[in-house]
Parts: structure tokens; sequence; C-alpha cells
């Protein structure tokens, strides 16, 4: 049984058509969901926890729909964005009062054994927490319940990279007794090259593409050379370039290596490389 299964979804609201998204999750990995601003990201996990109803389609977590068994349902899942929804006005014992009255299944140890290992304080308010507290305080309040099914929408989104590195160690941990996993939307590639199983690229609602991470970064490769070597019938076949007068750079699909002269030199592209050029090739199509 899979963590997560979309079929058919589609949703259009205010104006932005979510198309037939279809996607699955298994248990035990990680999923990276990426896009531009505006692509759907937020929106599809809005769907996912139901808190704008679809207009077709499927979803379902562990085998359930919402509709089948509400309080399970949304007890499987941990959601996680950019910014802490505690009152500024808590205290972390306010936090563990809260969390014991809305969620059977919040675990106070668990919880202060995340606050001492991140060393948060139990006195001071949440307004007086940093982006990086406040990042790991709702990282402790999701983690210390018995959530399946983890949706992060940005939330490693302006910290610096020890903080990151300690979040992206969470999340391996997380899914570590193969039973759980992790939706991971964000526009941190280095993040998504580090620890995800598989990527799904979302640009104005459609898919893009939806495959391994591993299998994504060996299909691609990074094509540089001269401006005379840039040929029409190469341009074609380019998911997206950037030229000057001084040569030419490209993504191109590993299937299309036919159409690379010897003048050309090739390159492994980062997940960084890949989806500047489809973004890039999009947007002069």
């Amino acid at each position: 049984m899979d963590a997560l299964e979309i079929k058919n979804l589609n949703k259009t609201f205010d104006g932005f058509n979510i198309k037939n998204i279809n996607l699955s999750l298994s248990k035990g990995y990680i999923l990276g969901y990426i896009g531009q601003n505006g692509a759907g990201k937020t929106t599809t996990i809005k769907l996912i926890m139901n808190q704008i109803k679809k207009d077709s389609g499927e979803i379902r977590i562990f085998g359930k729909e919402y509709n089948d068994d509400e309080a399970g349902y949304k007890n499987m899942i941990g959601f996680i964005g950019d910014e802490c929804y505690f009152p500024t006005c808590f205290t972390l014992k306010d936090v563990i009062a809260t969390m014991k009255d809305f969620y059977i299944s919040f675990n106070e140890d668990k919880f202060r054994e995340y606050v001492e290992r991140w060393q948060l304080p139990y006195k001071k308010k949440i307004k007086e927490f940093s982006k990086g507290m406040k990042v790991k305080l709702s990282f402790a309040s999701v983690l210390s319940r018995d959530t399946k099914l983890l949706l992060l929408d940005e939330p490693t989104s302006g910290l610096d990279p020890v903080i990151r590195s300690e979040i992206l160690e969470i999340l391996q941990e997380y899914i570590a007794d193969g039973e759980r996993s992790v939706l991971f939307s964000t526009h941190i590639t280095s993040d998504l090259e580090k620890i995800t199983d598989y990527l799904f690229f979302i640009n104005k609602g459609e898919k893009v593409f939806y495959d391994t991470t591993e299998n994504i970064l060996e299909s691609h490769l990074l094509v540089k050379g001269g401006i005379e070597d840039l040929t029409e019938e190469l341009r074609e076949k380019l998911i997206g370039h950037k030229s000057s007068s001084y040569g030419f750079e490209g993504l191109i699909s590993s299937k299309d290596k036919q159409y690379i002269n010897e003048n050309l030199l090739l390159e492994k592209p980062s997940m960084d490389e890949i989806i500047v050029f489809y973004i890039s090739g999009m947007r002069r199509n």
C-alpha cells in the first residue's frame, strides 16, 4: 500500500488549474515536489490536506480518502511550512499544553528530546525565537506525533546551511523504519539532490517530469560549445539553453546524444542546472 496516491487530480482555483496530476509515493521514501513560485505546489498540498476541495480525482493516504475517516486521515498527516503556526506569545510550556489538547498521539517525552537536541529555550516566547528556532519548533511538534506522511512546504527556505543539514538528517531518520514517507516541496535543489528518492516537477499546474532522482540526473547531459556549433538541429533538441557571443551552454536528453558533434563538451548536470534549463526552455516556448 502506498503512503500517498493521487489519481487524475483536477482543481480550478482562483483562475489557476491543477490538471490531471498523477503520482504515488511508497512507504519509506522521500518525494521532492518542485516548480517555480505559482506552479501549483502549495495548492497540491492544500488539496492533499483537504483545506481546499478537489474538483475531481482521488487522493488516498495509506489507502484512505478524506471522507472515509476524517479524523484518522488528519492524524496521519504532519505539515510544516515556512512559518511557525503557534501564537508568538506562546512559550514551549504553552505549546506542550496545546499539543496535548489537540492530538491524542502527542508524545511529550519525544517533544522534550527534540527540544533538548536543538537547545530550544523553554522560557522564551516564540516571538523571541530566530527563524531557525521556529522551524525546529515546528518539526519538534509534528515529529512528536504518530504521523505517517510528512508534507513540507518550503520549510528550509531562508535557513543557513547548518540548520538545513540538521533538518535533512531528521527527515532521513523519520523514514528510516520504512513505514513513513515525506513529500518535500522546496526550491533549494541541493537539498533535493541529497535526500530525495523521487522528483515531481510541476509547471502551471501540469506535470513536466516525474521519475527517480537518480534517473533524472542520469538521463540528462550538459552541453557546452562555441556559438558556431549551435546548429538549428541541435537547438531544437535542447531542453533549454543560454548563449552569448563566446558560446552556449544547454541541457539535452541523453537519448539525443547522437546530435552532439566532437567539438562539444559534455558534462553531468546538477539538479539545479536541470531545473534552470527546463524553466528557461518553457519560457521560450
